[in-house]
């Protein structure tokens, strides 16, 4: 079945001097979908969504927004694009009521809509009982669920959010996914959302794309992402096997050239840049073998954190 691309890049490239902070950019994201542009702090995802919003000129490509151009079309791009940035600003001597009257009335919307909008946005999103107390009072957990509040008062078809997660405690990390996944499930928005925190994204996104110095890596469904980002690199399968003989040594090892057994006891450790564990389990079937244990790492989601996101990984490798 074919898919609307509501947000669509084509070599999308930004530079400043000599840096590029976003390289040739290929990416849709289609309709009804919550995607999620993943990567560590400096990555490039806030330098693409500012081109995506019309906030700053590309270097070289085009991106479109509902077949919109981003750099000619930015008028008809914010009334159906709703943008949460990564610090949201309110004026802090207003209430939350006054704040959304202002976006209200910046967007054009009648007083009846207004005053509607802000009452069942504020339910939504937990502030009812404090929506007449000034935003300077609010916790950062309380000032972002006002960001959502924001951004929905033009009832926008596309929302962009940026870090939305970031600075929160666990229990305003969940009540904020779960508004994201409301959002896309329950209104039938597109949602983009980028973050450097992978574990949450899992959660919510139906795709994701890895972003590491400007550049997209892979973009697909987390399932698949291993596969696609950590390609040729080798995989690590820890089995407890009983008996370990030097017949099942042998025939493991005659999978492929490339497999590597140790063995210590019951425990047998393979490694190989293939994928080599259905051929495993059928040695162990057809020769009576009795698995108690298997695990397989090197392209799951925590290798690519480990890979990509985290400690040293990024620091001798990624980062700006």
């Amino acid at each position: 079945m074919d898919r609307t691309a509501v947000i669509k890049t084509e070599n999308l490239t930004k530079k400043y001097g000599e840096n590029i902070a976003v390289n040739n950019l290929n990416l849709e994201i289609y309709e009804g979908e919550v995607f999620g542009l993943l990567g560590p702090n400096g990555a490039g995802k806030t330098t693409t969504i500012l081109m995506l919003m019309g906030m700053t000129e590309p270097t070289s490509g085009t991106a479109y927004i509902n077949g919109n151009l981003t750099t000619k079309d930015t008028l008809k791009i914010k009334r159906i694009v709703g943008y949460m940035p990564d610090r949201v600003g309110f004026y802090d001597d207003m209430t939350a009521r006054e704040n959304l009257r202002f976006t209200g009335r910046l967007n054009g919307l009648d007083t009846k809509t207004i005053e509607d909008r802000i009452n069942e946005l504020l339910e939504r999103v937990g502030l009812s009982e404090v929506g007449d107390k000034k935003v300077g009072t609010y916790s950062r957990g309380m000032k972002q669920r006002l960001g959502i509040a924001d951004t929905l008062m033009k009832d926008p078809k596309i929302m962009i959010l940026d870090e939305p997660t970031q600075g929160l405690d666990p229990e305003g990390i969940n009540e904020m996914l779960g508004f994201i996944s409301d959002l896309a499930r329950t209104d039938k928005r597109t949602i983009l959302v980028s973050s450097h925190l992978l574990h949450q994204m899992q959660k919510i996104c139906d795709r994701v794309g890895i972003f590491i110095k400007g550049k997209l890596l892979a973009a697909g469904p987390i399932s698949t992402l291993g596969d696609r980002v950590l390609a040729g690199q080798e995989l690590t399968i820890e089995m407890n096997v009983s008996p370990v003989d030097d017949k099942l040594i042998s025939l493991v090892k005659a999978i492929d050239k490339e497999v590597r057994v140790d063995a210590d006891g019951e425990n047998v450790v393979v490694k190989s840049t293939k994928e080599v564990r259905k051929d495993i389990l059928k040695i162990l079937y057809e020769n009576n073998y009795e698995l108690l244990y298997l695990k397989q790492s090197g392209r799951d989601l925590d290798d690519i954190y480990s890979r990509y996101f985290a400690g040293e990984g990024v620091k001798k490798d990624e980062k700006q």
